[in-house]
Order: C-alpha cells, then sequence, then structure tokens
C-alpha cells in the first residue's frame, strides 16, 4: 500500500547528534568512575536512554544515577549541541520535500527527551515543517524498544502505524517502528554509521539508504509501485 505519512526518529536520521552527545556522557561516565572507550560508550547506549542503563552505569561507578548527575549531563550536552549540532547532510530539503509529497502528514518519534529534540529542529530549522507533530518516548509509559512513541505518532497525524514508514538508524529504534506495525527503513550513512546495512536489515528494515538527499525520489517511486 503507498504510504500516507513518515514518521522520522531524530538524533541520527535528521540531526547528526550522536557523537555530540556520546563524548559528553562517555566524560561524565569517566569521571564518576567506568573507565570506557568513546567506541564502547557509543555501542552501549545508541538508540537507548541513559536511564534504560541505570543498572549497569550504577554497577560500574558504584554510585546511585541521580536526578541531579542527569541534570548535569543534560545541560552540558545542550551546551555543546548549541554550540556544534548541524544537521544530516540532505535532510532539511528532504524534509521539505515530503512535507509537501505527503501533505504535511510527517512527526518525530525520538527516544529522547522532549525539550532536546525540539531544540535541535528548532536550530537546524526543521521545527516549522512538524509543529506539534514532535513525541518523545521520555512521556509514554515505554521507550524504544517498545511502539509506543511510533504508535503516538502515528495516531496525533490520524494514519493508521500500517500506512506510515519509519525511518530509523539504530536496531532499537527500528525495533520500535517494526512492533508498531510500520514498514521501516534503515538510514545508513557511508561515514559515521552506528549500525550496519545487515543488523538494520535484521532488525526488521526492508530497506536501507545511505543519503537523506534520496528519501523523496525514494518515497514517490515507492508510492508509484504501490
Amino acid at each position: 500500500m503507498p504510504f500516507e505519512a513518515i514518521l522520522f526518529d531524530c538524533d541520527g536520521v535528521l540531526v547528526d547528534s550522536e557523537l555530540i552527545t556520546n563524548r559528553v556522557l562517555h566524560a561524565m561516565l569517566n569521571e564518576s568512575g567506568w573507565v570506557l572507550s568513546e567506541d564502547d560508550c557509543m555501542r552501549i547506549f545508541i538508540g537507548k536512554t541513559v536511564r534504560s542503563e541505570t543498572a549497569r552505569i550504577e554497577a560500574q561507578t558504584g554510585k546511585p544515577l541521580s536526578d541531579a548527575w542527569m541534570a548535569e549531563f543534560y545541560e552540558r550536552r545542550n551546551v555543546r549541541l548549541r554550540a556544534e549540532l548541524v544537521a544530516v547532510d540532505g535532510a532539511l530539503d528532504a524534509v521539505r520535500q515530503v512535507h509537501t509529497q505527503l501533505r504535511g502528514n510527517i512527526a518525530v518519534a525520538s527516544g529522547a527527551d522532549k525539550p532536546k529534540v525540539l531544540m535541535q529542529l528548532e536550530k537546524v530549522g526543521m521545527l516549522p515543517y512538524f509543529g506539534e507533530l514532535v513525541f518523545s518516548g521520555h512521556d509514554l509509559p515505554r521507550t524504544k524498544p517498545w511502539p509506543d512513541v511510533y504508535l503516538a505518532a502515528a495516531a496525533a497525524v490520524g494514519i493508521a502505524p500500517q500506512k506510515c514508514l519509519v525511518i530509523e538508524d539504530s536496531v532499537p529504534g527500528l525495533t520500535a517502528g517494526v512492533r508498531a506495525g510500520s514498514t521501516v527503513w534503515g538510514y545508513c550513512p557511508r561515514v559515521s554509521a552506528h549500525s550496519t546495512p545487515e543488523q538494520l536489515r535484521a532488525a526488521g528494515a526492508t530497506f536501507v539508504f545511505d543519503n537523506m538527499a534520496d528519501l523523496p525520489r525514494l518515497l514517490a517511486a515507492a508510492n508509484t509501485a504501490s
């Protein structure tokens, strides 16, 4: 069936934020006593919330993961994001085009906290295309890899999940989209990808692409074929 809406992940799909956030998290975990590499930090936390790994963090640091620690993480992270964040190559124009193609039926369904998502979208000029259709797993009973955030986004757009196309770059996110009943395409850039095409396909991606600028053309082709 043709796709009537697109539900985007944010980090790594629309904005190039994951390395920035990971460097802050890596530094703070090391300061707290968990000595691990940046690569290992990325591997453990990609596509997840920090709190989803609370037990592991507390076991490695010997300290509780407190609200004060999380507040400092958010503050330090946001300072870096405001200074360094850029859009994923081709993403702004892709969002603009698919917004027109789908008559505004696009939304963001992120596992990150909503203030971060809104700040990032505003900084790179994408927020006007999404408006109120920005959703965070933090605001729902369960976050990714559970489907709640994608189900909420689909309901708000008013399109059945089965008619929504999800764009994701991580295995937890892909799993969430599949569990929601949507078709999921994996975005896997040639540089700085955090999952391989094989991993994305194994998680349920029906198609994997490496250039966000291609999305409007790919969407048009898929809908024409349908």
